[in-house]
Protein backbone atom coordinates (compact mmCIF):
# COMPACT_ATOMS: atom_id res chain seq x y z
CA UNK A 1 0.00 0.00 0.00
CA UNK A 2 1.09 3.89 -0.97
CA UNK A 3 1.75 5.84 1.91
CA UNK A 4 -0.27 8.35 2.63
CA UNK A 5 0.62 12.09 2.08
CA UNK A 6 0.40 14.76 4.21
CA UNK A 7 -2.71 15.97 2.83
CA UNK A 8 -4.20 12.16 3.36
CA UNK A 9 -2.87 12.19 6.59
CA UNK A 10 -4.52 15.49 8.12
CA UNK A 11 -8.19 15.83 6.37
CA UNK A 12 -8.48 12.45 4.07
CA UNK A 13 -10.82 11.00 6.45
CA UNK A 14 -13.71 14.34 6.22
CA UNK A 15 -12.51 15.64 3.86
CA UNK A 16 -11.37 13.54 0.68
CA UNK A 17 -11.65 15.77 -2.17
CA UNK A 18 -9.63 18.45 -0.72
CA UNK A 19 -6.86 16.16 0.61
CA UNK A 20 -7.09 15.25 -3.76
CA UNK A 21 -7.12 18.65 -4.15
CA UNK A 22 -4.11 19.63 -2.36
CA UNK A 23 -1.98 16.53 -3.95
CA UNK A 24 -3.29 17.10 -7.46
CA UNK A 25 -3.45 20.92 -7.95
CA UNK A 26 -1.90 22.47 -5.20
CA UNK A 27 1.82 20.38 -5.01
CA UNK A 28 1.28 18.32 -8.35
CA UNK A 29 0.58 21.53 -10.51
CA UNK A 30 0.81 24.73 -8.86
CA UNK A 31 3.94 24.38 -6.87
CA UNK A 32 5.55 22.42 -10.03
CA UNK A 33 5.27 25.07 -12.18
CA UNK A 34 8.82 26.50 -13.79
CA UNK A 35 8.09 30.56 -13.56
CA UNK A 36 9.27 30.09 -10.04
CA UNK A 37 11.50 28.20 -7.94
CA UNK A 38 10.56 25.86 -4.80
CA UNK A 39 12.21 28.46 -2.92
CA UNK A 40 10.64 31.41 -4.12
CA UNK A 41 7.43 30.10 -4.31
CA UNK A 42 8.48 28.87 -0.34
CA UNK A 43 9.03 32.72 0.46
CA UNK A 44 5.50 34.03 -1.32
CA UNK A 45 3.80 31.19 0.48
CA UNK A 46 5.31 32.24 3.79
CA UNK A 47 4.69 35.85 3.33
CA UNK A 48 0.92 35.15 2.39
CA UNK A 49 0.68 32.56 5.71
CA UNK A 50 2.07 35.26 8.13
CA UNK A 51 0.04 38.45 6.47
CA UNK A 52 -3.02 36.43 7.08
CA UNK A 53 -2.56 35.13 10.38
CA UNK A 54 -2.49 31.28 9.16
CA UNK A 55 -0.25 29.77 11.94
CA UNK A 56 -1.46 26.57 11.88
CA UNK A 57 0.00 26.03 8.07
CA UNK A 58 3.00 28.11 8.57
CA UNK A 59 4.56 25.71 10.56
CA UNK A 60 4.86 22.96 7.62
CA UNK A 61 5.80 25.84 5.35
CA UNK A 62 8.79 27.11 7.05
CA UNK A 63 9.89 23.71 7.08
CA UNK A 64 9.23 23.10 3.32
CA UNK A 65 11.18 26.57 2.72
CA UNK A 66 13.88 25.58 4.77
CA UNK A 67 13.79 21.89 2.10
CA UNK A 68 13.50 24.42 -0.38
CA UNK A 69 16.74 26.57 0.00
CA UNK A 70 15.81 29.34 2.45
CA UNK A 71 17.53 29.71 5.29
CA UNK A 72 16.48 30.60 9.21
CA UNK A 73 18.06 34.41 8.84
CA UNK A 74 15.98 34.61 5.78
CA UNK A 75 13.01 33.70 6.71
CA UNK A 76 13.38 35.72 10.09
CA UNK A 77 14.27 38.56 7.81
CA UNK A 78 10.94 38.18 5.97
CA UNK A 79 9.00 38.74 9.42
CA UNK A 80 10.63 41.28 10.42
CA UNK A 81 9.91 43.11 6.76
CA UNK A 82 6.15 42.08 6.97
CA UNK A 83 5.36 43.33 10.77
CA UNK A 84 5.23 46.90 8.88
CA UNK A 85 3.06 45.30 6.21
CA UNK A 86 1.22 42.66 8.20
CA UNK A 87 0.98 44.19 11.18
CA UNK A 88 3.37 43.38 14.03
CA UNK A 89 0.72 40.90 15.97
CA UNK A 90 1.08 38.44 13.23
CA UNK A 91 4.92 39.03 12.92
CA UNK A 92 4.95 38.43 16.78
CA UNK A 93 2.86 35.39 16.16
CA UNK A 94 5.28 34.13 13.06
CA UNK A 95 8.43 34.68 15.39
CA UNK A 96 6.69 31.95 18.04
CA UNK A 97 6.01 29.14 15.41
CA UNK A 98 9.44 29.81 13.85
CA UNK A 99 11.25 29.47 16.78
CA UNK A 100 9.51 25.87 17.25
CA UNK A 101 10.80 24.74 13.86
CA UNK A 102 14.04 26.36 13.68
CA UNK A 103 14.78 24.49 17.02
CA UNK A 104 14.23 21.44 14.75
CA UNK A 105 17.39 19.81 12.66
CA UNK A 106 16.45 21.20 8.80
CA UNK A 107 17.03 18.93 6.41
Amino acid sequence: MAEKTRAQQLVADIAPKLADLTDEVLFGDVWRRPELSPRDRSLVTVASLISTGSTEQLESHLRLARQNGLTDAELVEAIVHLASYAGWPRAMSAVHVAKRVFAEPAD
